[in-house]
């Protein structure tokens, strides 16, 4: 019986990356059509079939573009990528790209919905797993990947409750599937009992803050990035212009996406404080000490100190701009590191790796 429903849930977490990987294209065919209409736009303008307008703060819509709040005709601007040191518009025209009113786009409502789709299956493949091992099914790196990457989905859908990010989709559900694919290929391991460290109530509790912490630092290492895409001056930034990365125009503006990250990697924050003080309460149980210098110990404070100093440097030196949001990357990238290699190829007191 366990064995079956170990099965079924693998079958379930596979039927979710394929449904995950329609989210991604239709994210992706969004973003395409955001860059045609861009384009066309650009096109009409230099053509003289519309007048330039003058770049006004906008608005989201459904399908992302910005909108001008003021009217209700067909012509809108783009919003320029934020002003001052470290942003603002990169080397394309702002005040050249003027967008009509874009009609319901219906690749992005495919994309949420396909998401939420994938999101109840992985949920119900991450269940079976934890049924069929009697257990949370966070215990070894592949369960902590199928409980992670859903946990980091269920974080992107509830958020766009609240802010729509949904511009973010096809950065989002392409680390999803990057995770989910080196999970089932290189860390799926057979159900087993857990070790006899791991027999505690913390593994629920540290384990599951830890969990949700990475999911708001995925999201804001998202915004980061595509903060830098919008700063001026900045090598992504240059890149994107390079690559003609139209789509870029309907985007929020650089100093918008670098409030939004902030607000993000601030809960991050908190919750991987939790998970450093909890994580040394339960060394404390299970090895008589609050802490040993092991590995993984010190890749958690090494998370905790980049991301302490981000948010120190941002709020009281006035970091702004590039610096703000490669800060921000090299702490998920440090939590990237503690994930895919420090849990894998160093050995210690928190080898429960399974592999």
């Amino acid at each position: 019986m366990t064995q079956t429903l170990d099965e079924i849930s693998l079958i379930l977490i596979y039927s979710a990356m394929a449904v995950y990987a329609l989210a991604f294209i239709a994210f992706a065919l969004d973003l395409a059509k955001r860059s045609s209409e861009v384009k066309r736009q650009e096109l009409g303008t230099a053509a003289g079939e519309s007048a330039e307008v003058p770049v006004v703060a906008g608005v989201s819509t459904a399908s992302g573009a910005v909108l001008n709040p003021a009217s209700a005709g067909a012509v809108t601007a783009a919003p320029q990528r934020g002003t001052g040191r470290g942003s603002g518009a990169t080397g394309a025209s702002a005040t050249a790209a003027t967008v009509e009113k874009p009609k319901r786009s219906v690749p992005l409502r495919l994309g949420v919905s396909f998401t939420i789709l994938g999101f109840l299956i992985q949920v119900v493949g991450v269940v079976l797993r934890g049924i069929a091992a009697d257990r949370v099914p966070w215990a070894n790196m592949y369960e902590f990947s199928i409980t992670g990457t859903a946990i980091i989905v269920g974080v992107f859908l509830l958020v766009l409750l609240r802010q729509d990010l949904r511009f973010l989709g096809t950065f989002v559900l392409g680390l999803i599937l990057i995770l989910l694919g080196v999970a089932t290929v290189n860390y799926y391991v057979p159900v087993s009992p857990l070790q006899p460290a791991l027999q505690s109530a913390w593994l629920v509790i540290h384990v599951l803050v830890a969990i949700i912490g990475t999911a708001f630092f995925s999201l804001g290492g998202a915004l980061s990035v595509m903060q830098l895409f919008q700063t001026r001056g900045d090598v992504l930034s240059r890149a994107a212009t390079a690559m003609k990365l139209r789509f870029l125009r309907t985007m929020p503006d650089a100093d918008t996406l670098e409030r939004l990250a902030y607000r993000v990697n601030i809960v991050g924050f908190v919750l991987w404080t939790f998970t450093l003080i909890a994580g040394a309460i339960w060394a404390e149980r299970a090895w008589g000490r609050y802490w040993g210098w092991d590995t993984k110990e010190v890749w958690t404070f090494i998370i905790w100190v980049i991301y302490a100093g981000y948010i120190h440097a941002r709020a009281t030196r006035g970091w702004r701009g590039s610096r703000s949001a490669w800060l921000a990357i090299i702490g998920f990238a440090a939590v990237l590191f503690n994930f895919g290699v420090v849990n894998v190829f160093f050995k210690g007191l928190h080898a429960y790796s399974g592999l």
